[in-house]
């Protein structure tokens, strides 16, 4: 969604909005992140010098896939925003978004927040038992009867140091 930002330039005031955005899916990382809610936005946007702070917050619920176990499970994320806006391109300061033509597209801010909350491990939950190496069930519905012998074939001769013949 891109919104048109050069009322709150030329006026020189506080403003905040509130928006539903509707949006499916995006792809990060060779993953997809996709909703499972709107994303609602509640935005509050102030006029400090040249430039725009725009504060507010982010709320919404994903569907992510489990590292451990391949299912996919709900998420729900409530990010605060803290950017900075500005119509001229300032070399120094990297996280100032430039503002071209006054079009703000709020899908690469919610996309970029969203992603820097993301945890780098994602779990069901924190207990989450995987799937077996060898026959792929998924551990936390059903066991299997595969023999686990977690020995490194690179140490498996020390094994048999500590047998007691």
């Amino acid at each position: 969604m891109i919104i048109d930002v050069s009322e709150m330039f030329n006026k020189k005031a506080r403003k905040e909005i509130d928006l539903n955005l509707e949006k499916a899916k995006f792809c990060y990382d060779n993953e997809l992140i996709q909703f499972s809610k709107p994303v609602k936005l509640h935005l509050i946007f102030n006029h400090i010098g040249n430039d725009i702070e725009l504060t507010g917050n982010i709320d919404t619920e994903l569907l992510l896939t489990c590292s451990r176990c391949l299912e996919t499970f709900s998420y729900s994320i409530n990010v605060n925003l803290n950017e900075k806006l500005s119509k001229t391109l300032k070399s120094e300061d990297e996280d100032t978004i430039f503002i071209e033509n006054d079009r703000l597209d709020l899908n690469e801010i919610v996309e970029n927040n969203i992603i820097s909350i993301l945890p780098i491990k994602k779990l069901c939950n924190k207990d989450c038992k995987g799937l077996c190496h060898q026959c792929g069930i998924n551990l936390n519905q059903n066991t299997c009867n595969c023999k686990v012998d977690d020995v490194d074939p690179r140490l498996a001769q020390l094994k048999n140091l500590f047998s007691t013949d």
